[in-house]
């Protein structure tokens, strides 16, 4: 029995730790870019930093599905 749980506990830690690269590098994509255009046309910032918002929040969503995933292996 110790076997399977230390699959499992090692099952999760890999979804979850693979599954949150992904959505990381992108919000630090969305934030640089947004950064560098509010840098080029102050006057946008705004309509940006909503954007900004919508893009981190649809990509952080990816990593808590990555999370609840590495539950599901965990405790099933």
């Amino acid at each position: 029995m110790e076997e399977i749980e230390a699959a499992k506990t090692l099952g999760m830690a890999l979804a979850v730790g693979l599954g949150v690269i992904g959505p990381g590098i992108g919000i630090g994509l969305v934030v640089g870019k947004a950064l560098e255009a509010m840098g080029r046309n102050p006057d946008a910032s705004g309509k940006l930093m909503t954007t900004m918002f919508i893009g981190i929040a649809f990509t952080e969503a990816l990593a808590i599905f990555a999370l609840v995933v590495g539950f599901i292996i965990k405790y099933t």
